[in-house]
């Protein structure tokens, strides 16, 4: 994908396009996601110029978006970096947690989500499923963010405040598809997306709470493999 923008040739600048923005924060995101930046790796602000030819200012408002997600570390006088990668230790404490809150506040969403939060539940699993014509990177990158508005999706309709700040905080889906670029992690993920929305059209909260749980088992074990020797 080429970025550009128009320059303006007459005394009132011309407005910068409004996808413009959107489009070189998905194209840098998707660098981060496939590790094409690797973890720990300075960004050369310069580079992006070049690269995708647009201005600093879109670059840097991009990395500023990146840094909030957890994405990108900045630091005084050195400038950006992509934030380290979790490390096993880190991983399974993440899955120890989510255990802990992500199938009871599923549980709690089959009895008390409202029907139109079903279907946008239904709908980002059909975005999921229908992919896209992104280059590679580009559509497991926007995967990764469907995957954490799914889920954030569910544990707001669960009811409980500090369950969704927290799981929000940790930016787990962003952290954990940068760690095993892999299509084996979106198509089960999809199967899983399946029994849980099953669960929440039933409004069975045993049958949610389970297939919840069943769903971060699995998702734990497609991303061990990130360190397997």
């Amino acid at each position: 994908m080429v970025f550009g923008e128009k320059r303006p040739g007459h005394s009132l600048p011309l407005k910068r396009p409004t996808r413009l923005g959107e489009e070189v924060y998905n194209a840098i995101y998707a660098q981060l996601m496939s590790r094409e930046i690797a973890p720990g790796g300075r960004i050369s602000v310069d580079r992006l110029v070049r690269e995708l030819g647009v201005s600093q200012t879109p670059i840097r408002e991009a990395l500023s978006r990146l840094e909030a997600e957890g994405l990108v570390v900045k630091t005084h006088l050195i400038g950006y970096s992509a934030a380290n990668q979790m490390d096993s230790s880190r991983l399974e404490q993440l899955y120890e947690l989510r255990l802990l809150l992500e199938p009871h506040a599923a549980a709690r969403a089959a009895l008390t989500m409202t029907d139109d939060a079903r279907a946008t539940l239904s709908k980002l699993a059909a975005e999921m499923e229908a992919g896209g014509d992104e280059p590679v990177a580009e559509a497991y990158g926007r995967f990764a963010q469907l995957d954490g508005q799914f889920h954030d999706l569910i544990a707001h309709a669960g009811g409980n405040e500090l369950i969704q700040e927290t799981l929000a905080s940790l930016h787990t889906h962003v952290h954990l598809f940068r760690l095993f670029y892999h299509a084996r992690v979106t198509s089960d993920a999809i199967s899983e997306h399946r029994a849980i929305i099953a669960a929440m059209q039933a409004r069975d909260a045993d049958a949610a709470r389970q297939s919840m749980r069943i769903h971060i088992e699995r998702s734990r074990d497609r991303f061990m493999k990130a360190f397997a020797p």
